[in-house]
């Protein structure tokens, strides 16, 4: 084993032991269940419907509607 894989080891398990003494409000809780598989679906719909839109630049449109709520009901047609 080289002598600098050897040094990652302890900080890698440090960060592990701070992660799961965490309080439990701390620790993001997307990562479990079906949260992620949701939220993927939510990111595939938002960036499906502004290709749908004709949007070149979807970062850019992203960021737009996430100023504006009412411009994402526009583009979902639901207002």
């Amino acid at each position: 084993m080289p002598a600098d894989a050897s040094s990652l080891i302890p900080a890698a398990l440090d960060q592990l032991r701070e992660h799961s003494q965490a309080a439990p409000e701390e620790v993001p809780q997307l990562r479990t269940g079906n949260a992620p598989r949701a939220m993927a679906t939510w990111r595939n719909l938002a960036i499906g419907a502004l290709k749908l839109s004709d949007a070149t630049n979807i970062a850019a449109a992203l960021c737009r509607n996430a100023r504006d709520p009412h411009r994402s009901l526009v583009l979902l047609g639901l207002a």
